[in-house]
């Protein structure tokens, strides 16, 4: 398998309060551990900044000009509830954005088989207009917007496998029948979205999780509910937002995975990438807040993107 990694400094940029769970320490760690020699082979590239026009693809121009509005000129800056701002955040969304395009670009012209864009803050949670979450844009559903418009993408598949729900995903997606979203999270917990009767129009499929419950559970939601559903879709093209805070370590949760898991189910979605999808994998990194779980997860999830 051909794997990029898109990755910036101005990542490292959008600055958070003293002990805000998304803080720039996580690309740190992850990049600490990309030094291992597992990734010689991982084509580690800059990640271009998208244009503001871009954000339009899955937000009216009303949430773009209102999160520019909220940018700070110095500082941080609380926007909503436990999102922050800093002056490079805006420039930071964007790039990440760019990234997660670049990337769909790369997949469909067959440059790469698969991407990871290793980029903050994180989308899944920010809503058709709304912020939230830790989250200013949508990163995953940009590049599936993207992926209709600039490849005449017709079936795109979004699985999501952070421990929290992503909200704004399905809100953006819940009456449009050429995505299918799917999640794997934690009921009870923020957002208090994800349970198995929201369906909209039969793109809908969550597989919500109990507290305290890892391994055994997790993986038979996905054999059950996820791979049944993405086998029906055929997709021609699978974005994952890939959250790694369903690991045993992550303070925000209680779900209790293992390293082995996101290999494993990151090997399941590659095999349907590979049954209908022409192997285009994309995936965006969305939470992970125990560096070390983060780091352990996200390494393997990258390893089994090089392995196939």
């Amino acid at each position: 398998m051909t794997t990029f990694l898109y990755e910036h400094p101005v990542f490292l940029e959008h600055l958070v309060p003293s002990g805000h769970p998304e803080r720039p320490d996580r690309l740190r760690a992850l990049n600490a551990l990309l030094e291992h020699e597992n990734f010689r082979a991982l084509d580690r590239r800059q990640a271009p900044i998208a244009n503001e026009d871009a954000v339009t693809l899955a937000h009216p121009e009303s949430h773009l000009f209102a999160v520019m509005g909220m940018m700070p000129e110095e500082g941080i800056r609380q926007i909503e509830s436990d999102t922050h701002a800093s002056p490079e955040s805006l420039k930071a969304a964007l790039t990440g954005i760019g990234g997660a395009m670049a990337a769909v670009d790369d997949v469909f012209t067959g440059k790469a088989d698969n991407v990871f864009v290793a980029s903050r803050p994180p989308g899944h949670h920010a809503e058709h207009d709304k912020v939230m979450g830790f989250c200013l844009f949508n990163n995953a559903a940009i590049a599936a917007r993207h992926a209709q418009k600039a490849h005449g993408a017709e079936r795109v598949a979004i699985i999501d496998f952070d421990v929290h729900h992503g909200n704004g995903t399905q809100d953006i997606f819940e009456a449009d029948p050429s995505v299918l979203y799917c999640s794997t999270h934690q009921m009870p917990l923020y957002p208090g979205t994800g349970a198995k009767g929201e369906t909209g129009v039969g793109n809908i499929f969550n597989a919500p999780l109990n507290p305290n419950d890892g391994s055994a559970e997790f993986r038979d939601a996905v054999r059950s509910r996820i791979l049944p559903a993405l086998n029906n879709f055929r997709p021609d093209l699978v974005i994952i937002s890939a959250g790694f805070d369903a690991h045993h370590r992550d303070p925000l949760a209680q779900i209790n995975l293992v390293g082995d898991d996101f290999d494993w189910v990151t090997g399941q979605l590659m095999d349907i990438a590979g049954k209908y999808a022409g192997n285009r994998v994309v995936s965006v990194l969305e939470g992970g807040y125990d560096l070390e779980g983060l780091a352990e997860s996200a390494g393997l999830h990258i390893c089994r993107l090089m392995k196939g």
